[in-house]
Protein backbone atom coordinates (compact mmCIF):
# COMPACT_ATOMS: atom_id res chain seq x y z
CA UNK A 1 0.00 0.00 0.00
CA UNK A 2 1.42 3.48 -1.06
CA UNK A 3 -0.36 6.80 -0.17
CA UNK A 4 -0.75 9.21 -1.96
CA UNK A 5 1.15 12.31 -0.44
CA UNK A 6 3.94 14.69 -1.73
CA UNK A 7 7.02 15.03 0.26
CA UNK A 8 9.98 17.44 -0.29
CA UNK A 9 12.83 16.17 0.23
CA UNK A 10 15.01 19.00 0.40
CA UNK A 11 15.10 21.99 2.13
CA UNK A 12 12.53 24.76 1.26
CA UNK A 13 13.59 28.41 1.57
CA UNK A 14 10.48 30.64 1.92
CA UNK A 15 9.78 33.85 2.40
CA UNK A 16 7.43 35.55 4.53
CA UNK A 17 5.13 36.92 1.52
CA UNK A 18 1.23 37.92 2.42
CA UNK A 19 -1.24 36.24 0.72
CA UNK A 20 -3.91 39.91 1.66
CA UNK A 21 -3.68 42.75 3.24
CA UNK A 22 -2.91 42.32 7.13
CA UNK A 23 -6.85 42.92 8.87
CA UNK A 24 -8.00 42.42 5.48
CA UNK A 25 -9.78 39.20 7.19
CA UNK A 26 -10.76 41.23 10.37
CA UNK A 27 -14.51 41.64 9.00
CA UNK A 28 -14.76 37.82 8.08
CA UNK A 29 -13.41 36.26 11.49
CA UNK A 30 -13.09 37.82 14.53
CA UNK A 31 -9.88 36.88 16.12
CA UNK A 32 -9.41 37.11 20.26
CA UNK A 33 -6.75 35.97 22.51
CA UNK A 34 -8.60 33.60 24.90
CA UNK A 35 -9.80 35.32 27.72
CA UNK A 36 -9.01 32.89 30.89
CA UNK A 37 -7.52 29.95 31.11
CA UNK A 38 -10.95 28.02 31.24
CA UNK A 39 -11.28 29.33 27.49
CA UNK A 40 -7.93 27.32 26.96
CA UNK A 41 -9.81 24.32 27.38
CA UNK A 42 -12.69 24.98 24.92
CA UNK A 43 -12.91 22.20 22.54
CA UNK A 44 -12.72 21.94 19.00
CA UNK A 45 -15.33 18.99 18.97
CA UNK A 46 -18.28 20.99 17.34
CA UNK A 47 -16.11 22.11 14.36
CA UNK A 48 -14.74 18.57 14.05
CA UNK A 49 -18.51 17.29 14.05
CA UNK A 50 -19.23 19.80 11.44
CA UNK A 51 -16.34 19.28 8.81
CA UNK A 52 -15.88 15.64 9.11
CA UNK A 53 -18.91 13.85 6.85
CA UNK A 54 -17.83 16.30 4.08
CA UNK A 55 -14.49 14.89 3.87
CA UNK A 56 -13.62 10.98 2.57
CA UNK A 57 -10.42 8.65 1.93
CA UNK A 58 -10.22 7.88 -1.63
CA UNK A 59 -8.21 4.68 -2.61
CA UNK A 60 -6.85 4.08 -6.20
CA UNK A 61 -5.71 0.82 -7.92
CA UNK A 62 -4.02 0.39 -10.94
CA UNK A 63 -2.37 -2.62 -12.66
CA UNK A 64 1.02 -2.75 -13.18
CA UNK A 65 3.33 -5.55 -14.82
CA UNK A 66 6.75 -6.87 -13.01
CA UNK A 67 9.06 -6.64 -15.47
CA UNK A 68 11.05 -9.88 -14.81
CA UNK A 69 13.34 -10.68 -17.34
CA UNK A 70 12.80 -14.33 -17.17
CA UNK A 71 8.84 -13.73 -18.13
CA UNK A 72 10.10 -12.77 -21.55
CA UNK A 73 10.16 -16.63 -22.47
CA UNK A 74 7.36 -18.23 -23.13
CA UNK A 75 8.12 -21.46 -21.44
CA UNK A 76 8.13 -19.36 -18.03
CA UNK A 77 5.71 -17.24 -18.84
CA UNK A 78 3.69 -20.41 -19.30
CA UNK A 79 4.27 -21.92 -15.75
CA UNK A 80 5.37 -19.30 -13.64
CA UNK A 81 2.97 -16.53 -14.83
CA UNK A 82 2.05 -15.09 -11.17
CA UNK A 83 2.39 -11.92 -9.68
CA UNK A 84 5.21 -12.62 -7.93
CA UNK A 85 7.26 -14.41 -11.04
CA UNK A 86 6.45 -11.43 -13.42
CA UNK A 87 2.95 -11.09 -14.29
CA UNK A 88 0.21 -8.33 -13.56
CA UNK A 89 0.04 -6.83 -9.67
CA UNK A 90 -2.14 -4.56 -8.47
CA UNK A 91 -0.35 -1.47 -7.07
CA UNK A 92 -3.34 0.70 -4.37
CA UNK A 93 -2.33 4.17 -3.46
CA UNK A 94 -4.46 5.88 -0.31
CA UNK A 95 -5.16 9.88 0.11
CA UNK A 96 -8.30 12.09 1.57
CA UNK A 97 -10.99 13.77 -0.42
CA UNK A 98 -13.44 16.60 0.31
CA UNK A 99 -17.26 16.85 -1.36
CA UNK A 100 -17.56 19.88 -2.02
CA UNK A 101 -20.65 19.53 -3.83
CA UNK A 102 -23.92 18.02 -2.74
CA UNK A 103 -24.91 15.80 -5.74
CA UNK A 104 -21.42 14.07 -4.83
CA UNK A 105 -18.74 16.16 -6.35
CA UNK A 106 -15.61 15.34 -5.17
CA UNK A 107 -12.20 17.42 -5.13
CA UNK A 108 -8.46 15.74 -3.73
CA UNK A 109 -5.01 15.88 -5.43
CA UNK A 110 -4.29 14.64 -9.07
CA UNK A 111 -1.35 12.79 -7.80
CA UNK A 112 -3.33 10.32 -5.53
CA UNK A 113 -5.49 9.18 -8.34
CA UNK A 114 -3.21 9.36 -11.00
CA UNK A 115 -3.29 6.47 -13.91
CA UNK A 116 -5.29 4.69 -12.09
CA UNK A 117 -7.75 2.14 -13.20
CA UNK A 118 -10.39 1.79 -10.37
CA UNK A 119 -11.56 5.50 -7.61
CA UNK A 120 -13.31 4.80 -4.80
CA UNK A 121 -14.18 6.75 -1.75
CA UNK A 122 -15.07 5.73 1.87
CA UNK A 123 -17.26 8.13 3.53
CA UNK A 124 -16.85 8.97 6.70
CA UNK A 125 -19.61 6.26 7.82
CA UNK A 126 -17.68 3.60 6.65
CA UNK A 127 -19.36 3.33 3.44
CA UNK A 128 -17.35 2.78 0.06
CA UNK A 129 -18.81 4.42 -2.91
CA UNK A 130 -17.54 3.96 -6.87
CA UNK A 131 -16.53 7.52 -8.53
CA UNK A 132 -16.16 9.04 -12.08
CA UNK A 133 -13.20 11.13 -12.52
CA UNK A 134 -14.95 14.05 -13.86
CA UNK A 135 -11.16 16.29 -14.38
CA UNK A 136 -7.69 16.09 -13.76
CA UNK A 137 -5.46 19.14 -13.78
CA UNK A 138 -1.94 18.49 -13.14
CA UNK A 139 -1.24 22.09 -13.16
CA UNK A 140 -2.72 22.29 -9.82
CA UNK A 141 -2.28 18.88 -8.77
CA UNK A 142 -6.18 18.92 -8.60
CA UNK A 143 -8.41 16.24 -9.63
CA UNK A 144 -12.24 16.55 -9.24
CA UNK A 145 -14.25 12.78 -8.80
CA UNK A 146 -18.19 12.41 -8.79
CA UNK A 147 -19.95 9.57 -6.62
CA UNK A 148 -21.72 7.76 -8.79
CA UNK A 149 -24.66 7.52 -6.85
CA UNK A 150 -26.62 10.58 -7.85
CA UNK A 151 -29.53 10.43 -5.56
CA UNK A 152 -28.31 11.30 -2.38
CA UNK A 153 -27.27 14.28 -1.36
CA UNK A 154 -23.95 14.69 0.55
CA UNK A 155 -22.49 16.72 2.98
CA UNK A 156 -20.05 19.47 2.09
CA UNK A 157 -17.86 21.65 3.20
CA UNK A 158 -18.16 25.76 2.22
CA UNK A 159 -14.99 27.60 0.13
CA UNK A 160 -13.63 29.93 2.52
CA UNK A 161 -11.40 33.22 1.16
CA UNK A 162 -8.20 32.03 1.35
CA UNK A 163 -6.57 34.94 0.52
CA UNK A 164 -8.41 36.84 3.98
CA UNK A 165 -6.10 34.08 6.12
CA UNK A 166 -3.39 35.53 7.83
CA UNK A 167 -0.54 33.78 9.74
CA UNK A 168 -1.09 32.67 13.30
CA UNK A 169 -4.76 32.11 12.18
CA UNK A 170 -5.60 28.40 13.73
CA UNK A 171 -6.59 25.38 11.29
CA UNK A 172 -7.48 21.95 11.78
CA UNK A 173 -6.25 19.44 9.07
CA UNK A 174 -8.35 16.38 8.35
CA UNK A 175 -7.78 12.93 6.65
CA UNK A 176 -6.61 9.87 6.63
CA UNK A 177 -2.89 9.45 7.43
CA UNK A 178 -0.93 6.24 6.75
CA UNK A 179 -4.86 4.72 6.28
CA UNK A 180 -5.13 4.32 10.05
CA UNK A 181 -8.89 6.11 9.91
CA UNK A 182 -10.04 9.69 9.52
CA UNK A 183 -8.27 11.82 11.95
CA UNK A 184 -8.29 15.43 13.11
CA UNK A 185 -4.95 17.50 13.51
CA UNK A 186 -4.61 21.15 14.64
CA UNK A 187 -1.88 24.24 14.41
CA UNK A 188 -1.44 27.73 13.32
CA UNK A 189 -1.09 29.23 9.59
CA UNK A 190 2.55 28.98 9.49
CA UNK A 191 3.23 30.73 6.49
CA UNK A 192 1.40 32.21 3.34
CA UNK A 193 2.02 32.61 -0.15
CA UNK A 194 5.05 30.09 -0.12
CA UNK A 195 6.07 30.37 -4.28
CA UNK A 196 9.06 28.12 -4.00
CA UNK A 197 8.00 24.90 -3.34
CA UNK A 198 8.21 22.77 -6.92
CA UNK A 199 4.79 20.76 -6.37
CA UNK A 200 2.90 21.99 -9.03
CA UNK A 201 3.19 24.99 -11.94
CA UNK A 202 0.96 27.58 -9.81
CA UNK A 203 3.28 28.03 -7.01
CA UNK A 204 1.42 29.73 -4.23
CA UNK A 205 0.70 27.54 -0.71
CA UNK A 206 -0.57 27.99 2.81
CA UNK A 207 1.96 26.60 5.25
CA UNK A 208 1.05 24.75 8.20
CA UNK A 209 2.33 23.40 11.40
CA UNK A 210 -0.68 20.86 11.72
CA UNK A 211 0.80 17.66 11.74
CA UNK A 212 -0.21 16.00 8.30
CA UNK A 213 1.63 12.93 7.19
CA UNK A 214 1.27 10.58 4.03
CA UNK A 215 -2.52 9.50 3.12
CA UNK A 216 -3.44 13.44 4.27
CA UNK A 217 -3.32 14.21 0.62
CA UNK A 218 -6.35 15.95 -1.04
CA UNK A 219 -7.76 16.36 2.40
CA UNK A 220 -9.18 19.30 3.78
CA UNK A 221 -7.36 22.51 6.10
CA UNK A 222 -10.47 24.06 7.63
CA UNK A 223 -10.74 27.34 9.82
CA UNK A 224 -12.33 27.49 12.98
CA UNK A 225 -15.64 28.92 10.91
CA UNK A 226 -15.64 24.91 9.98
CA UNK A 227 -14.67 26.02 6.36
CA UNK A 228 -12.10 25.15 4.05
CA UNK A 229 -8.99 27.09 3.37
CA UNK A 230 -6.77 24.74 1.10
CA UNK A 231 -6.60 21.04 0.16
CA UNK A 232 -3.22 19.41 1.99
CA UNK A 233 -0.75 18.49 -0.80
CA UNK A 234 2.78 17.91 0.34
CA UNK A 235 5.27 18.10 3.67
CA UNK A 236 8.62 19.02 3.68
CA UNK A 237 10.13 15.88 5.80
CA UNK A 238 13.93 14.01 5.55
CA UNK A 239 12.14 11.36 7.23
CA UNK A 240 8.82 11.12 5.18
CA UNK A 241 6.47 11.70 8.25
CA UNK A 242 5.33 14.82 9.52
CA UNK A 243 8.02 17.48 10.60
CA UNK A 244 5.85 20.78 11.30
CA UNK A 245 5.86 22.03 7.62
CA UNK A 246 3.15 20.79 5.39
CA UNK A 247 1.66 22.67 2.50
CA UNK A 248 -1.74 23.59 1.04
CA UNK A 249 -3.38 24.47 -2.01
CA UNK A 250 -5.39 27.58 -1.11
CA UNK A 251 -9.11 27.28 -1.61
CA UNK A 252 -9.19 30.45 -4.08
CA UNK A 253 -7.45 28.07 -6.26
CA UNK A 254 -9.48 24.77 -5.69
CA UNK A 255 -12.76 26.71 -6.55
CA UNK A 256 -10.87 27.86 -10.22
CA UNK A 257 -10.71 24.02 -10.46
CA UNK A 258 -13.78 23.31 -9.34
CA UNK A 259 -16.05 25.66 -11.30
CA UNK A 260 -14.56 24.17 -14.29
CA UNK A 261 -15.62 20.68 -13.72
CA UNK A 262 -19.15 21.60 -13.05
CA UNK A 263 -19.23 23.88 -16.40
CA UNK A 264 -18.52 19.96 -17.61
CA UNK A 265 -15.03 20.78 -19.62
CA UNK A 266 -12.31 18.20 -19.60
CA UNK A 267 -9.91 20.48 -19.16
CA UNK A 268 -9.27 24.19 -16.61
CA UNK A 269 -9.93 27.22 -17.74
CA UNK A 270 -8.07 30.22 -16.88
CA UNK A 271 -7.36 33.50 -18.02
CA UNK A 272 -4.09 34.04 -20.45
CA UNK A 273 -1.88 37.07 -20.07
CA UNK A 274 0.51 36.21 -23.36
CA UNK A 275 3.64 37.13 -21.76
CA UNK A 276 6.87 36.14 -20.35
CA UNK A 277 7.96 37.14 -17.01
CA UNK A 278 11.52 36.88 -14.59
CA UNK A 279 11.51 37.78 -11.39
CA UNK A 280 13.13 40.86 -9.86
CA UNK A 281 16.52 40.48 -8.59
CA UNK A 282 18.66 42.92 -6.68
CA UNK A 283 20.41 44.32 -9.74
CA UNK A 284 16.90 44.91 -11.69
CA UNK A 285 15.34 46.58 -8.48
CA UNK A 286 18.32 49.22 -8.86
CA UNK A 287 18.07 49.46 -12.68
CA UNK A 288 14.26 50.14 -12.62
CA UNK A 289 14.79 52.37 -9.38
CA UNK A 290 12.31 50.25 -7.47
CA UNK A 291 11.93 50.29 -3.35
CA UNK A 292 12.91 46.40 -3.04
CA UNK A 293 13.20 43.61 -5.26
CA UNK A 294 9.67 42.46 -6.18
CA UNK A 295 7.26 42.01 -9.11
CA UNK A 296 7.34 41.01 -12.35
CA UNK A 297 9.47 41.59 -15.36
CA UNK A 298 8.10 41.13 -19.09
CA UNK A 299 10.59 39.86 -21.10
CA UNK A 300 8.31 39.04 -23.51
CA UNK A 301 4.58 39.52 -25.09
CA UNK A 302 2.68 37.18 -27.71
CA UNK A 303 1.41 38.86 -30.52
CA UNK A 304 -2.39 39.64 -30.47
CA UNK A 305 -2.26 38.39 -26.72
CA UNK A 306 -4.25 40.07 -23.99
CA UNK A 307 -1.65 41.57 -22.54
CA UNK A 308 -0.75 43.21 -26.36
CA UNK A 309 -4.02 44.42 -26.64
CA UNK A 310 -3.77 46.06 -23.08
CA UNK A 311 -0.48 47.70 -24.06
CA UNK A 312 1.95 46.18 -22.06
CA UNK A 313 5.51 46.63 -22.89
CA UNK A 314 8.76 44.68 -22.50
CA UNK A 315 11.11 45.51 -19.47
CA UNK A 316 7.27 46.45 -17.50
CA UNK A 317 7.39 45.57 -13.93
CA UNK A 318 4.09 43.98 -12.83
CA UNK A 319 3.26 44.65 -9.18
CA UNK A 320 0.21 44.31 -8.51
CA UNK A 321 -3.27 42.38 -9.69
CA UNK A 322 -6.34 44.48 -8.74
CA UNK A 323 -5.77 45.23 -5.53
CA UNK A 324 -2.85 42.36 -4.67
CA UNK A 325 0.69 43.05 -4.59
CA UNK A 326 2.73 40.53 -6.39
CA UNK A 327 6.73 39.70 -5.47
CA UNK A 328 7.49 37.46 -7.88
CA UNK A 329 6.45 35.17 -11.33
CA UNK A 330 4.64 32.73 -9.32
CA UNK A 331 2.58 34.80 -7.16
CA UNK A 332 1.68 37.18 -10.32
CA UNK A 333 0.54 33.37 -12.05
CA UNK A 334 -1.74 32.80 -8.93
CA UNK A 335 -3.24 36.34 -9.06
CA UNK A 336 -4.05 36.18 -12.12
CA UNK A 337 -5.66 32.65 -12.94
CA UNK A 338 -8.16 32.91 -9.85
CA UNK A 339 -9.70 35.77 -11.33
CA UNK A 340 -12.73 34.87 -13.37
CA UNK A 341 -13.12 35.05 -17.20
CA UNK A 342 -14.59 37.40 -18.68
CA UNK A 343 -14.16 41.31 -18.27
CA UNK A 344 -10.63 42.45 -17.15
CA UNK A 345 -8.48 43.34 -14.11
CA UNK A 346 -6.02 45.91 -13.62
CA UNK A 347 -2.84 45.61 -13.02
CA UNK A 348 -0.40 47.75 -11.49
CA UNK A 349 3.11 48.40 -14.05
CA UNK A 350 5.76 50.44 -13.07
CA UNK A 351 7.14 51.91 -16.34
CA UNK A 352 9.42 54.91 -16.67
CA UNK A 353 9.90 55.56 -13.08
CA UNK A 354 6.66 55.84 -12.09
CA UNK A 355 3.28 53.17 -11.58
CA UNK A 356 0.28 53.22 -13.79
CA UNK A 357 -2.89 50.94 -14.10
CA UNK A 358 -3.67 48.60 -17.31
CA UNK A 359 -6.51 46.80 -17.60
CA UNK A 360 -6.06 43.51 -19.32
CA UNK A 361 -8.86 41.53 -20.47
CA UNK A 362 -9.31 37.82 -18.74
CA UNK A 363 -9.54 35.35 -22.03
CA UNK A 364 -8.40 32.00 -22.33
CA UNK A 365 -5.54 31.39 -24.99
CA UNK A 366 -6.81 30.34 -27.97
CA UNK A 367 -6.97 26.70 -28.97
CA UNK A 368 -6.42 24.85 -32.29
CA UNK A 369 -7.27 20.73 -33.06
CA UNK A 370 -4.71 19.45 -31.26
CA UNK A 371 -4.86 16.40 -33.45
CA UNK A 372 -3.31 14.05 -30.57
CA UNK A 373 -2.15 11.12 -31.78
CA UNK A 374 -0.14 7.72 -30.03
CA UNK A 375 2.81 6.62 -32.23
CA UNK A 376 2.95 2.94 -32.74
CA UNK A 377 5.32 2.44 -35.19
CA UNK A 378 8.67 0.77 -34.41
CA UNK A 379 10.77 3.78 -33.71
CA UNK A 380 12.44 5.76 -30.70
CA UNK A 381 8.55 7.94 -30.62
CA UNK A 382 7.05 4.42 -30.20
CA UNK A 383 4.63 5.35 -26.74
CA UNK A 384 4.75 9.07 -27.11
CA UNK A 385 1.43 10.86 -27.48
CA UNK A 386 1.92 14.40 -29.70
CA UNK A 387 -0.33 16.86 -30.06
CA UNK A 388 -0.39 19.59 -32.05
CA UNK A 389 1.19 23.35 -30.70
CA UNK A 390 -1.30 26.20 -30.03
CA UNK A 391 -0.75 29.02 -27.43
CA UNK A 392 -3.45 27.16 -24.99
CA UNK A 393 -1.11 24.01 -25.45
CA UNK A 394 2.16 25.95 -24.97
CA UNK A 395 0.79 27.91 -21.96
CA UNK A 396 -0.66 24.68 -20.36
CA UNK A 397 3.04 23.45 -20.65
CA UNK A 398 4.67 26.57 -19.84
CA UNK A 399 6.64 26.82 -23.56
CA UNK A 400 7.12 30.32 -25.71
CA UNK A 401 3.76 30.58 -27.58
CA UNK A 402 5.94 31.09 -30.70
CA UNK A 403 7.57 27.58 -29.84
CA UNK A 404 6.70 25.10 -33.43
CA UNK A 405 7.09 21.33 -33.71
CA UNK A 406 4.70 18.97 -32.24
CA UNK A 407 4.69 18.80 -28.04
CA UNK A 408 4.83 15.85 -26.70
CA UNK A 409 2.00 15.50 -23.93
CA UNK A 410 2.77 12.05 -22.34
CA UNK A 411 5.30 8.54 -22.54
CA UNK A 412 3.69 5.79 -21.73
CA UNK A 413 5.34 3.88 -19.18
CA UNK A 414 7.73 0.71 -20.25
CA UNK A 415 7.73 2.06 -23.98
CA UNK A 416 10.32 2.40 -26.30
CA UNK A 417 10.13 6.34 -25.78
CA UNK A 418 10.18 6.31 -22.07
CA UNK A 419 13.50 4.07 -22.04
CA UNK A 420 14.95 6.29 -24.17
CA UNK A 421 13.86 9.32 -21.93
CA UNK A 422 11.43 11.46 -23.65
CA UNK A 423 9.29 13.34 -21.29
CA UNK A 424 5.87 15.49 -21.74
CA UNK A 425 6.59 18.95 -22.39
CA UNK A 426 9.66 18.33 -24.83
CA UNK A 427 8.84 19.76 -28.57
CA UNK A 428 9.88 17.59 -31.73
CA UNK A 429 11.36 19.78 -34.10
CA UNK A 430 12.93 17.57 -36.84
CA UNK A 431 13.78 14.14 -37.82
CA UNK A 432 16.09 12.84 -39.99
CA UNK A 433 16.40 16.56 -40.98
CA UNK A 434 12.42 16.43 -41.81
CA UNK A 435 10.70 19.48 -40.13
CA UNK A 436 8.09 18.37 -37.72
CA UNK A 437 5.13 20.70 -37.68
CA UNK A 438 2.25 18.46 -36.92
CA UNK A 439 1.34 15.22 -35.42
CA UNK A 440 0.63 13.42 -38.90
CA UNK A 441 4.38 14.51 -40.04
CA UNK A 442 5.87 12.51 -37.23
CA UNK A 443 3.68 9.93 -37.40
CA UNK A 444 4.71 9.19 -41.21
CA UNK A 445 8.19 9.58 -40.50
CA UNK A 446 7.81 7.14 -37.90
CA UNK A 447 6.16 5.03 -40.10
CA UNK A 448 8.16 4.92 -42.94
CA UNK A 449 11.48 3.22 -40.56
CA UNK A 450 14.66 4.22 -40.35
CA UNK A 451 18.43 2.23 -39.92
CA UNK A 452 19.37 5.51 -37.91
CA UNK A 453 17.18 8.64 -36.60
CA UNK A 454 18.86 12.11 -35.80
CA UNK A 455 16.02 13.89 -33.86
CA UNK A 456 16.23 17.36 -32.45
CA UNK A 457 13.84 18.21 -29.60
CA UNK A 458 13.30 21.06 -27.40
CA UNK A 459 13.33 20.84 -23.77
CA UNK A 460 13.77 24.05 -20.94
CA UNK A 461 13.71 26.75 -23.80
CA UNK A 462 17.07 24.79 -25.41
CA UNK A 463 17.29 22.46 -28.78
CA UNK A 464 18.84 19.14 -27.74
CA UNK A 465 20.10 16.20 -30.85
CA UNK A 466 20.28 12.91 -30.38
CA UNK A 467 21.08 9.79 -32.45
CA UNK A 468 19.46 6.64 -32.31
CA UNK A 469 20.05 2.89 -33.93
CA UNK A 470 23.07 2.86 -36.29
Amino acid sequence: MSYGFRALAALVLTLPFGLGAPGSGASAQQRVVPPSPEALRMSYAPIVQRVTPAVVTVSAAKTVANRNPLMEDPFFRRFFGGPQFGGPREQRSLGSGVIVEADGLVVTNNHVIDGADQVKVTLADKRELAVDVVLKDPRTDLAVLRIKDGKERFPVLEFANSDELLVGDVVLAVGNPFGVGQTVTHGIVSGVARTQIGVTDYQFFIQTDAAINPGNSGGALVDMAGRMVGINTAIFSRSGGSQGVGFAIPANMVRVVVTSAKSGGGAVKRPWLGANLQAVTPELSREFDLKRPAGAVVTNITTGSPADRAGLRTGDVIVSVGEQAVDDPNAFNYRFVTHPLGGSVQLGVFRGGRERKIAVALQTAPETPREEIVIQARSPFLGVKVANLSPALADELRLEASTEGVAVVDVSDGTVAQSLGFQRGDVVVSVNNTKIAKTRDLEKVAEAGARVWRVIIQRGGRQISAVFGG
